[in-house]
């Protein structure tokens, strides 16, 4: 019957499958090949034996008995040997014997070497070799046994893995397949330390530039620890040995799977509780007991926290990845409540000096200023007296410059210039109108002298035809209608002759119509 057990050790004797669980089997008939290979190593060790082994003579032989040798029967004729001419192996089944052996003689076993020819395909799977001694063999890790890893394997380090030596049939070549491994030297937990020191530190949650001074006086201090271990008392002694401020303590526990994430939640939750300045922090222990320090959520919650922290962890040796994420470190947690407050006496003592410097510093000023005062009002009082005479002496400038400029006189001279100027404008008025009546009489008689009314007069007629004036016989012709004008009325007649050429005779050519 078949049944399951345990993965075997690297010594255990049974029919082991390659990966996984183990299957034990009752035989070897159960198995074939097995049970071949097992009688081929059974002749081989039959046939390594000494060829000087002493054989028996023929004569010392006893006779053999006829019912010792009994008549041979054909059925048993000797079966060939897996592997022979005339059972041969196939590929295979020789690779499946040679895996077989190597996990029978090798098993599970833990190797150490120096990581190469890495390789992370999106099967999830890691490729790699592991060199040493000047020696090599390709190695393979699955992709679920490559999720439990927790540290990040790179080429050129030296690690210690727990494997199968096996061989790839499809490529005939030795391969370790390979369970765990961890980093040798240092350890797994001190590599994947520093690997998370090295990723944290490049996203800046170390910079020195990030680093926030501590209050002076803090109003509220939040302590993030166990309230029953022995670094919240050193907290509070310290504390309110120097300056009693109120304090929020967030219990937490310090250490164990579950830490990380209550320390993470302390800290959020004093800082809502109104804490200006918060502890995070415990006291010694082992690396072992500091490593909920170096867990990347507390690290990125001290980083984050909206108010300046210190750390104390452990003691003055102890190094974490929260001491390097925090503004302040302290060594211990004593010393963090001297960190956080001051000493109340110093405060005071402080205080008293800078309240006599200050009253000498505002008596001397005071005398200073009375001194300034003093000078400040003689320098008033003469500049308002000069001030006061220009002013004075620009007033008299002003009246003087008003009574010259006043309306009165302006309005006597004024008259004054008027009345001549209505004299004179009467004079030249009289002149101009005597000159314009000579000028016309002058014109009028020359315009008398040239009217036609007084040439009419002197016994002179004006003939006119169709509203035009006659001056020219050839303007008309006999029998034409004209008018003459004479110097008293006019008379209407008719032509009855015309000469163009000759000159008028007195009543010649004309008659009354």
């Amino acid at each position: 019957m078949i049944h399951r057990r345990q993965r075997l050790g690297a010594m255990d004797t049974g029919f082991p499958a390659v990966y996984g669980d183990c299957v034990a089997l009752p035989g070897d008939d159960s198995l074939p090949l097995f049970a071949a290979m097992k009688r081929s190593r059974t002749a081989a060790e039959a046939s390594a034996q000494p060829a000087d082994k002493p054989v028996p003579a023929a004569a010392d032989k006893p006779a053999p008995r006829a019912a010792d040798n009994p008549a041979p029967v054909a059925a048993d004729k000797p079966v060939p040997r897996p592997g022979s001419r005339e059972l041969p192996l196939t590929v295979a089944q020789m690779m499946r014997a040679a895996g077989a052996a190597l996990d029978h003689h090798v098993g599970t076993a833990w190797v150490e070497g120096e990581v190469g020819s890495l390789t992370r395909p999106a099967s999830g799977h890691i490729y790699f070799s592991l060199a040493g001694d000047r020696a090599l063999v390709r190695a393979v890790m699955w992709r679920s046994d490559a999720a439990r890893l927790s540290f990040k394997m790179t080429e050129g380090i030296r690690i210690r893995c727990r494997g199968r030596l096996g061989i790839y049939a499809s490529s005939g070549k030795f391969q370790l397949y390979v369970q765990t491994a961890e980093p040798a030297g240092a350890g797994q937990s001190a590599l994947a330390l520093e690997q998370l020191r090295q990723r944290l530190a490049a996203e800046g949650l170390f910079d020195p530039a990030k680093k926030r001074p501590l209050p002076h006086i803090p109003r509220r201090l939040g302590v993030v620890t166990s309230r029953t271990g022995a670094a919240v008392r050193d907290v509070i002694r310290a504390v309110f040995r120097r300056f009693p401020v109120p304090i929020v303590i967030a219990d937490a526990r310090v250490q164990g799977a579950d830490a990380p994430r209550q320390i993470a939640a302390a800290i959020a939750a004093v800082c809502r509780a109104g804490a200006d300045c918060v502890i995070v922090g415990r006291g010694g222990g082992s690396a072992g007991d500091l490593s909920a320090f170096n867990d990347e959520r507390v690290v990125r919650a001290v980083a984050a926290c909206p108010v300046p922290t210190i750390s104390a962890v452990g003691h003055e040796i102890d190094i974490s990845l929260t001491d390097l994420a925090a503004d302040h470190r302290a060594a211990t947690p004593t010393m963090a409540g001297e960190m956080a407050v001051p000493v109340k006496e110093d405060l005071e003592r402080a205080l008293s000096e800078e309240h006599q410097r200050l009253a000498r510093e505002i008596g001397l000023y005071l005398r200073d200023a009375r001194q300034q005062l003093d000078s400040l009002a003689d320098h008033a009082h003469h500049a308002v007296s000069l001030a006061t005479a220009r002013r004075r002496h620009a007033l008299a400038d002003c009246g003087r410059t008003l009574a010259a400029h006043h309306p009165r006189a302006h309005l006597v001279a004024n008259r004054r210039r008027l009345d001549g100027l209505s004299a004179s404008l009467g004079a030249g008025v009289a002149r101009a109108l005597a000159t314009r009546q000579r000028e016309l009489s002058r014109a009028a008689g020359r315009l008398d002298a040239m009217s036609p009314l007084a040439v009419l007069g002197r016994g002179y007629a004006l003939a006119t035809a169709d509203g035009h004036v006659l001056t020219d016989a050839a303007q008309v012709a006999a029998g034409d209608a004209i008018v003459v004008g004479l110097a008293r009325g006019r008379l209407g007649c008719r032509v009855e002759t015309t000469d163009p050429g000759g000159e008028p005779t007195p009543g010649g050519g004309l008659r009354d119509q």
